[in-house]
């Protein structure tokens, strides 16, 4: 209850904020529509000639782009800002002021700011992914059962984020890796099977692309297995388990602003 109330009280001040500058918001409504737009068109271009993603439907591929709007969007808001901040505080020093407060050092930096500009986003990702899912008679027990994997996927991408945070502690400016992460993370557009054998595993195993993607949009069409289910949830659990200990690590590293 005491880290809810801190939470309450985080969000509150950050949306407070934030909406001091309401231009703002309009122009990331009119940026998601626009990105939301051409990848909608991109699709497109696959399916116009006749040609289909193996055993992948046009709505279906929309499903799997609806959750990867949705996973953007729940990056924009949560992930992106604290990230960037803790990369600020470590510049600065400021990061003494956060391990000296009586709360998780790793609550605070992931928590602490909240972005409203990707509201869009996950507005756009849900209507997209209920749409389609009307248009294939999806009952509401394939959007429930969904959610479990698509949770995963949202712990999934926290814990890369932040364990790309926390490597900060050693390189400072890490803002080209988290490009290469994000247009890794933009292969989740397509169902997996786009993409040739080798990239697969490489999407699969290395980053796991298709578990925040294909597999939740398989799960919402009732066509995975069930130890794709429990895969996405080990890995869900154990990379939130190591970004733990390896903030934990990279603290060992941490030398403050005044020494």
């Amino acid at each position: 209850m005491r880290y809810l109330k801190i939470l309450s009280l985080f969000w509150t001040t950050a949306i407070a904020a934030e909406l001091e500058y309401r231009l703002n918001f309009a122009i990331a409504f009119f940026t998601s529509i626009a990105n939301l737009i051409g990848s909608i068109f991109g699709l497109f271009l696959f399916y116009r000639t006749g040609y289909t993603f193996s055993g992948w439907s046009w709505e279906e591929s929309l499903i799997v782009l609806g959750i990867f709007t949705l996973l953007q969007g729940f990056s924009a808001t949560f992930l992106v800002p604290n990230l960037n901040r803790i990369v600020e505080q470590i510049e600065k020093g400021t990061l003494d002021f956060v391990l000296l407060k009586p709360v998780s050092s790793q609550f605070w930096l992931s928590t602490r700011v909240l972005s409203p500009w990707g509201f869009p986003d996950l507005i756009f990702g849900i209507i997209l992914v209920t749409y389609t899912g009307a248009k294939l008679g999806l009952s509401w027990e394939n959007y429930l059962l969904s959610i479990i994997p698509v949770s995963f996927g949202f712990i999934m991408l926290y814990s890369i984020w932040f364990i790309l945070g926390a490597t900060s502690i050693w390189f400072v400016k890490i803002y080209n890796v988290t490009e290469v992460l994000r247009g890794l993370l933009e292969a989740g557009k397509n169902p997996i099977v786009a993409y040739p054998v080798v990239y697969r595993f490489f999407f699969t195993f290395i980053v796991p692309v298709a578990f925040l993607t294909t597999v939740p949009a398989e799960v919402m069409l009732g066509r995975t297995q069930m130890n794709w289910i429990l895969g996405s949830g080990i890995l869900a659990i154990s990379s939130f388990i190591f970004s733990i200990f390896f903030w934990r690590f990279a603290l060992k590293f941490y030398t403050s602003a005044s020494s």
